[in-house]
């Protein structure tokens, strides 16, 4: 079973660019809203342009760009939220 999640908390943008990154520039020609972005040597994923789309996931080459999730607060790993009929 998959543990619960929810959506990336306000804030934060569905996808995170990590230190696997080789800099080919891949998932920037791929993302359509733009939203990722060279800064200082990195790239940064808008979190207001991102549509969470993940096609700068399957593009990305060494697999460096991870989609962002967060466990639903209060509910324990492996059980349902929903209730049972």
């Amino acid at each position: 079973m998959t543990p619960p999640v929810a959506p990336p908390a306000a804030g934060t943008a569905p996808v995170t660019v990590t230190a696997r990154c080789a800099g080919c520039g891949a998932c920037l020609l791929t993302c359509p809203v733009h939203a990722i972005r060279p800064l200082g040597g990195a790239l940064l994923v808008r979190a207001g342009l991102c549509t969470g789309c993940l096609e700068c996931v399957e593009v990305c080459p060494v697999d460096a760009i991870e989609e962002t999730t967060v466990e639903t607060p209060g509910t324990p790993v492996g059980e349902s939220t929903e209730e049972e009929p």
